[in-house]
């Protein structure tokens, strides 16, 4: 159990935490530090009261900044609220990584605790500023348009292209492999949010994946 007691404020279904886990089970009906998790994070936090008492309030954050939440001043914003997010590719399970989001002025006390939390139940933690897709998904979503365009420009097959990065650069699984088994739609709203928010052509949605949500939003709605 970690030395810190916290409490949960559930606001929707939540990507980091879809299923049990030791971080919920370690939860108590009240503690020094809160959590809002789901897709309602955000607006459960807006409602919420009494923030400045605790050692810390996380917000769970999908693509947006933090300071969309606290708002944003001079560049000099912060206080004891941090986001964070459990990295989780498309449909696959979430992974042990959580980002940590702080802002300019971040209180370095609430920053440590809420580490010692995530670590207390098994996570690894990465601490960044607050930029929208923080750090994995800033850096492997142009990766994953790359081979998307090359594959599209028949630059190889669809194998030889990921057999190459996985003999050539040691990966486990090649890009194009792991986006068809975690879902291409969902590559699509992660870059399109990202192009916007960012206005960089790296993060342009591919094609493919603009056919696969195309697709995905056509059966959604039974539409031939």
């Amino acid at each position: 159990m970690p030395d810190i007691r916290y409490e949960i404020v559930q606001a929707g279904e939540s990507r980091s935490f879809p299923q049990s886990h030791p971080f919920l089970e370690q939860a108590a009906a009240q503690g020094e530090a809160l959590f809002y998790l789901g897709t309602g994070a955000g607006r459960a936090f807006g409602k919420g009261e009494g923030h400045e008492s605790r050692t810390f309030v996380a917000i769970e954050l999908g693509m947006e900044c933090l300071g969309l939440h606290t708002g944003e001043s001079r560049g000099v914003e912060g206080s004891n609220i941090v986001g964070f997010a459990r990295f989780r590719l498309g449909d696959a399970d979430p992974s042990p990584l959580v980002e940590l989001v702080r802002q300019p002025g971040t209180h370095p006390a609430a920053i440590e605790a809420a580490r010692a939390v995530f670590q207390a139940a098994g996570l690894v933690v990465a601490v960044c500023n607050d930029f929208p897709g923080r750090i994995v998904d800033r850096l492997i979503r142009p990766y994953f348009n790359a081979a998307l365009r090359r594959l599209d420009e028949k630059l190889a097959s669809a194998d030889d292209l990921d057999k190459t990065l996985c003999l050539g650069l040691g990966y486990p699984e090649g890009p194009i492999s792991l986006l068809e088994r975690t879902g291409l739609a969902n590559h699509f709203h992660v870059t399109e949010a990202l192009h916007e928010a960012l206005g960089q052509e790296a993060y342009a949605p591919a094609r493919r994946a603009r056919v696969a949500a195309d697709r995905a939003q056509r059966v959604k709605a039974g539409t031939p």
